[in-house]
């Protein structure tokens, strides 16, 4: 299976996190990644660590290993002539230029808006910045935490209202990654119609205000500020995590019958005040936490979990990442996979979180791509492009239209690479 971008090239000029991962996600549904990095050192990532892995001499962070999967990497140095005419011709061919610097920055360096409009009208451009591309703020720069604050989440984050605290990943970052992904292959199926491309911008400050879902509501129309409160749902109760006699349990009692199933089987009282509607215990949430931690004390997490699933409650416990991995139902889902890495040979990381159809593997193509090495498809990029250009002259010769010339084009640009 080739997958169902299989017919687009996406040029990445992204470094760090947002970026990457948006051109990461079109590469896992087939398309032809091509990452751009400096000369010197390459995508600020791979130097993000420890953990460091490999070779004393080329060590790879697995920091970057984590975000750059199918796509092969090129090295151009865009400060020079030959870098910025190297990138030009790339863009020429490509269907997505994917960017994340300051606004202006690409500007800079020779590629205004209207300068890849004129070099290719059906290029797609996914901008991403901190806090937005205009605004009395636009210039500022973008860092995950930071972003994770200035847009609301670390204050409904943590164990209460004077702990905020920030996500154990880099949630900002990737959620922008998701929604310029989203944005792209909108953009792209607009084309079709259009022949046109067109550009697509977000932000980091716009992906986590995209979150706040529910809680953003409880502010814009009913008025309230909502602040962290732990573990447990600031509207259904009991929805949170719950002590037991070796560990932790998380429950979700998301309805009145399942509440009364709940409480019949672990003897908590049904209809007695602050218990007798959900409206009720979310009012009176820390006598009902109380009163389900003493019903669990006596249970052992799996035997706990055991009854729950018994009564049709939502459990579960609280894995760390080394139970994950080892889970068979996250294998099942293809949500680890193997790949030959250039220098550390068959190396397993996590999967593309997508399935098509009944496939038994995650993504839109069956073989996944290691991370590259840094510069690692530099010439074998660029012979493609010699390529195609002498594709361009014969065409020339023969007389060919346009639209004939991009219907050959489409058959050969966007082919895998072998």
């Amino acid at each position: 299976m080739a997958g169902p971008l299989s017919d687009v090239v996406v040029v990445d000029l992204s470094r760090a996190l947002a970026g990457p991962h948006a051109a990461m996600m079109l590469g896992d549904m087939g398309a032809r990644v091509i990452k751009v990095e400096h000369p010197d050192g390459g995508d600020d990532s791979r130097g993000w660590g420890p953990p460091f892995v490999g070779p004393d001499e080329a060590p790879e962070a697995t920091y970057f290993l984590s975000c750059n999967r199918n796509k092969e990497s090129v090295v151009l140095d865009l400060k020079s002539p030959d870098g910025r005419q190297q990138l030009g011709r790339l863009l020429a061919r490509a269907d997505v230029l994917v960017e994340n610097f300051r606004p202006g920055v690409l500007d800079r360096l020779g590629f205004s808006q209207e300068t890849l409009a004129e070099l290719n009208p059906r290029l797609v451009v996914l901008s991403i910045t901190g806090f937005g591309h205009d605004g009395p703020e636009g210039m500022r720069a973008g860092y995950d935490q930071i972003a994770q604050g200035e847009g609301g989440l670390m204050s409904l984050t943590g164990a209460g209202p004077d702990e905020p605290t920030k996500l154990g990943v880099p949630i900002a970052d990737l959620l922008a990654g998701m929604y310029g992904a989203y944005g792209a292959v909108a953009a792209l199926h607009e084309r079709n119609t259009t022949g046109r491309g067109r550009t697509v911008r977000t932000s980091l400050l716009a992906a986590i205000v995209g979150v706040h879902a529910y809680q953003g509501t409880r502010h814009t129309v009913a008025g309230e500020v909502p602040r962290a409160q732990g573990n447990h749902h600031p509207s259904i109760c009991p929805y949170g995590t719950f002590r037991c006699v070796d560990g932790l349990v998380q429950i979700s009692v998301g309805s009145e019958g399942l509440w009364r199933r709940f409480a019949a089987e672990f003897g908590l009282p049904l209809d007695e005040p602050g218990f007798a509607s959900n409206a009720e215990r979310v009012r009176a949430m820390a006598r009902v936490i109380a009163a389900v931690e003493e019903a669990f004390a006596p249970w052992p997490v799996a035997e706990l979990l055991s009854r729950l699933a018994e009564i049709g409650v939502p459990a579960g416990e609280v894995k760390t990442l080394d139970q994950v991995y080892a889970w068979e139902q996250t294998r099942s889902q293809g949500l680890v996979v193997d790949v030959d890495h250039a220098s550390l040979g068959r190396i397993s990381i996590p999967g593309p979180p997508i399935r098509l159809d009944d496939q038994t593997y995650a993504g839109g193509r069956e073989t996944n791509l290691a991370p590259p090495t840094l510069g690692q498809h530099t010439a074998e990029v660029l012979a493609w492009l010699d390529g195609l250009d002498g594709l361009d002259e014969r065409d020339e010769r023969d007389g060919l239209d346009e639209r004939d010339r991009l219907d050959h084009l489409d058959g050969s640009v966007r082919a895998d690479p072998a």
